[in-house]
């Protein structure tokens, strides 16, 4: 592979090829090399995925391609518009499987938005309203099990492929509205990225292609539930330049375990002790995700050990009052409890933020991407074995 990138295993659809993939893969049918990367640009610059439109190509390689790659391995089924400007796309797969993707407008005042993003954003011409995350996902289902998440109560039904993955963004270009640009790539949809690490690994390849899409990898978030190999993985393979989002939802391991079974397998000590020695680039921060749920985890003084637990790591918090799921009783503290846990973790030094409701009317928001027209599941509305605050 060519410099910075990551020993990736192959492809397993043409959409996947990187631009020396390609070229490989041409010179077999006795075309020179360039034409690799005229290909590679058609599909991720230019957004044509039908190879009789790749109009600098010869007739015969175009007639070749029609036969070999077959446009994208998805569509969309659904749009979802919620009343907030998010959209939530259903999309199906060839073998009919569906996954469900989030198009999130940037909102003026947002408070979780890199300063250096904004300025970068000015400088192109772009307002707030114009500037658009993704949320998009990495498997069908999950199976992490987290019990406020309506994807891991659904289950893990298969991974998906990186062609699939990179696909939904895109696909979801098409569904973009006046001068919105997506800038912003979070794999937070249905989940775990780092169980499904080969495929995700190439899908930041292609996502960050100087030659496609082109986007920055401080724009590019992995969400992890805390898999602490692949978390390592991670960082050696892309140099900590990739954001990083870590799932901790609770301050202590009998908790945590109730909450997200993940903890049985890699425990708190462990997983702050790889979240200090990911290679951050100065001046970048660890997002922490915190699920607030009454009467689960949301005491003030237990802010105050969450702040002890994250000594050492250069984290920014995000608070996020637990957004109802059909799976689950289980729900958000009143705002003044929210209030009250971000303040005291602003006290104690750590830059703290609550998380807005986006696209909450249409299930939309954090934790409720699930299968649309499945049940949970009947396990699923079990309430977490915890000692109540």
């Amino acid at each position: 592979m060519g410099l910075n990138t990551p020993m990736l295993a192959p492809p397993s659809h043409p959409l996947a090829r990187l631009p020396e993939e390609w070229a490989e893969t041409l010179a077999g049918w006795g075309e020179p090399a360039y034409r690799g990367k005229q290909v590679f640009e058609w599909i991720y610059k230019h957004g044509v995925f039908e190879p009789r439109r790749m109009s600098n190509l010869p007739k015969s390689l175009r007639e070749r391609l029609e036969a070999e790659f077959a446009g994208l391995p998805l569509d969309v089924s659904r749009c979802f518009p919620s009343r907030d400007g998010t959209r939530k796309l259903l999309v199906q797969m060839g073998d009919g499987a569906e996954v469900e993707t989030v198009l999130i407008p940037q909102l003026e005042r947002d408070p979780d938005i890199d300063p250096a993003d904004r300025a970068d954003d000015r400088a192109d011409g772009l307002v707030p309203g114009d500037v658009v995350t993704q949320c998009i996902s990495s498997q069908v289902g999950c199976a992490m099990g987290c019990v406020f998440c309506a994807s891991g109560v659904a289950g893990l039904k298969r991974h998906m492929t990186a062609a699939e993955i990179v696909s939904q963004v895109l696909v979801g270009k098409t569904y973009l509205e006046g001068g919105e640009h997506v800038r912003n790539i979070v794999l937070m949809g249905m989940g775990e990225p780092l169980h499904n690490y080969d495929e995700v690994a190439r899908t930041l390849v292609l996502l960050t292609h100087p030659l496609g899409l082109a986007l920055s990898k401080r724009r590019v978030t992995v969400s992890t539930s805390g898999l602490v190999k692949q978390i390592d993985r991670l960082a050696e393979d892309f140099g900590g330049q990739v954001q990083l989002a870590v799932s901790v939802h609770a301050v202590d391991d009998a908790r945590r375990s109730a909450i997200m079974p993940i903890n049985r397998k890699h425990a708190l000590d462990e997983l702050m002790a790889c979240l200090r020695r990911y290679p951050l680039p100065r001046r970048r921060r660890i997002t922490i995700e915190y699920t607030l749920i009454r009467g689960v985890n949301d005491r003030v003084d237990e802010a105050d050990q969450l702040a002890s637990l994250l000594d050492g790591v250069p984290a920014k918090v995000n608070l996020i009052p637990m957004n109802p799921i059909d799976a689950s009783e289980l729900g958000a503290p009143d705002d003044r409890a929210v209030q009250a846990f971000r303040e005291r973790l602003a006290a104690r030094g750590l830059a703290a933020f609550v998380r807005r409701q986006r696209g909450d009317d249409i299930d939309a928001a954090c934790g409720q991407l699930a299968f649309k027209g499945e049940g949970p599941r009947k396990r699923a509305r079990r309430s977490p074995q915890v000692t109540a605050s």
